[in-house]
């Protein structure tokens, strides 16, 4: 049995050092990628606080399809030409969002979301997917947390293995 440890009494930097630690623990002894993503997932949604949905979408083409994900049900495809999520796809750069719905082409997948952060998975100088986070809390998202996950999206790509067969 796997124990998530928090201390919230940590600067936001020592708070996600601490997470990436046990995030590197939880993924140690597997590498598949649907397994691995179910519980980065899952991973998120238990240790930060004023989120309503986090996933994977993965490439296919020129389109992103739902991957491993907690939250309530979601778009299954999604454009790279359209969103957050396809913009992070189109650019490979982190998309942070403070309020969703000044965003033109937002897709609204969960109505309660009201800012989201989308970091590209990069893997060989490709984009492989993106991890999608929302929050029904506009401005939800800071530099540091942007940072700190970042560093977790990091972690999850390097012990996961990519080279899975879509």
């Amino acid at each position: 049995m796997f124990s998530i440890d928090i201390d919230p009494s940590l600067s936001k930097e020592d708070f996600y050092n601490q997470l990436n630690q046990q995030l590197m623990a939880l993924l140690a002894d597997e590498r598949d990628l649907i397994c691995n993503g179910a519980q980065f997932s899952a991973f998120i949604m238990q240790t930060l606080p004023d989120l309503n949905w986090a996933g994977l979408y993965l490439v296919r083409g020129q389109e992103l399809v739902l991957g491993p994900y907690v939250g309530k049900v979601a778009c299954t495809r999604i454009p790279f030409t359209r969103g957050v999520c396809g913009a992070a796809a189109r650019t490979g750069s982190t998309q942070r969002v403070d309020d969703v719905h000044a965003v033109a082409d937002h897709i609204a997948c969960d109505a309660a979301s009201n800012a989201e952060l989308v970091v590209p998975i990069i893997v060989g100088g490709v984009v492989k997917a993106v991890f999608d986070i929302d929050s029904p809390i506009t401005h939800r998202f800071s530099e540091a947390d942007q940072e700190g996950i970042e560093q977790l999206v990091n972690s999850f790509i390097h012990a996961t293995d990519w080279t899975w067969q879509f």
